[in-house]
């Protein structure tokens, strides 16, 4: 509570901080950036039963379109850093916005499907940009007691943006037509972009100077220490959190992409109807999103050791996702998206404790590192899952397997972390 007032009121170094209000104004573009690139990217999957009755599509050929998007946004996340680095964030980050609003605007004009696998490549590609671009714009223009704030604030946006896409994308489409419903979302990228040039025309940098200091406390020479990726994978912590990102993130993948398409299956909803369900599964994300970091410090203040701590907790949220399967059988869409609901509140949670032990077990000069290799093998996991769905449901084996698979996916997880891992040694602590 003291943090955030001293956010609001200003205070930092030096006393009162005229340029509060830029810091704030930062924030909330860049929390409104990143629920656009949610939005953006969730139009396809929420306009399939019209796509699919005007093109003839199989669902091999649709989820042709979400593993494009998770192979281009895992090679894209070999060079964002350095783009980021090398054009600076406010113009890197605009630059992106620019291209993947055009990139979903373009889907309107695509016939075929070869013209939307090139659509959603490039907006996979220009989304990338958009994590590591918010989290170096917090490093260079807050001060460093508002960055915990502001970084808290910008990762919820990603379900705000996975909330109002089935609530919005749908109504649009019925009243205007699936093609103003990409050119709709697409130019809400450049109402944005204005404000982001205004806006951030007298930012104030803080990061530089702190983090040029902080390394040449550590190194003494003031030059950052690496190490190269091959390396870090032959370390069993390394191996214990992107082995746990694979069997994880192909569910959040599955589920985002697939949802809707679920909706209208299992229970024969319409173009307009499958968005309502949808928003309240990922309602029930955004809440475990809230609220998945109590369980770890409640069990550490309760006496259990931090390797304990942690792997209760993830155990906890492993038990919440079992009942997954259940929504296969559910009587209606209500009581699926609320059992489906559950799943990613368990998934929100879970994802947590993996950063939290990727930030306890990792040296802190390495857990960038650590967390790109794990988000792009979440993203290669997350293509062949929802290739592996549409082949499903082209055989006629329908939903089952993916719902089994991903009601399992957090024990493996888990087993799989206490086998390379059994004993979390923590190295970054005060």
């Amino acid at each position: 509570m003291e943090q955030i007032e001293q956010f609001m009121d200003g205070k930092g170094k030096g006393g009162h901080d005229k340029g509060k209000w830029i810091r704030i104004g930062l924030i909330a573009l860049i929390f409104f950036g990143t629920a656009l690139n949610y939005l953006d990217r969730q139009v396809l999957s929420l306009l399939k039963p019209m796509l699919q009755a005007e093109f003839s599509w199989t669902d091999g050929e649709f989820a042709r379109f979400g593993s494009s998007f998770q192979i281009a946004a895992a090679v894209a996340l070999l060079g964002v850093g350095w783009f980021i680095d090398k054009v600076g964030v406010r113009w890197g980050y605009g630059l992106a916005v620019a291209v993947w609003s055009l990139a979903g605007m373009a889907h309107a004009a695509a016939t075929s499907v070869q013209q939307f696998v090139m659509a959603r490549i490039s907006l996979a590609v220009a989304e990338s940009v958009n994590t590591p671009a918010a989290i170096k714009a917090a490093a260079t223009y807050l001060p460093v007691q508002e960055r915990s704030i502001g970084i808290g604030v910008i990762n919820s946006a990603s379900n705000i943006g996975a909330i109002l896409a089935p609530l919005l994308v749908p109504i649009i489409a019925v009243a205007y037509g699936w093609k103003f419903a990409f050119v709709a979302t697409g130019a809400l990228g450049f109402v944005w972009l204005i404000l982001w040039y205004f806006g951030t025309r007298n930012l104030t940098i803080y990061g530089a100077d702190e983090l040029d200091g902080e390394a040449q406390k550590k190194d003494g020479a003031g030059k950052n220490q690496s190490i190269s990726w091959a390396k870090l994978i032959k370390e069993k912590r390394t191996q214990a959190v992107v082995g746990a990102k694979i069997l994880t993130d192909a569910v959040w993948w599955f589920v985002l992409f697939w949802s809707p398409d679920f909706f209208a299956r299992q229970f024969n909803l319409g173009q307009s109807d499958i968005g309502y369900p949808t928003a309240v599964v990922f309602v029930l994300a955004a809440l475990g999103a809230l609220t998945s970091g109590f369980i770890f410090p409640l069990l550490l203040a309760k006496g259990k050791s931090p390797n304990a701590a942690r792997k209760l907790s993830m155990f906890c949220y492993a038990l919440l996702i079992l009942p997954l399967p259940l929504a296969l059988y559910a009587p209606n869409e209500w009581v699926a998206a609320l059992i489906i609901g559950l799943g990613l509140f368990a998934h929100q949670g879970f994802s947590t404790n993996i950063f939290g032990m990727t930030a306890d077990i990792i040296p802190a000069s390495r857990v960038g590192s650590v967390i790109a290799m794990g988000a792009l093998a979440g993203n290669l996991s997350g293509a062949l899952m929802l290739e592996f769905t549409g082949w499903a449901l082209d055989t006629g084996l329908g939903y089952t397997p993916m719902f089994i698979m991903s009601a399992m996916a957090y024990l493996l997880a888990l087993a799989w972390i206490h086998f390379v891992q059994p004993e979390l040694k923590i190295v970054n602590d005060q």
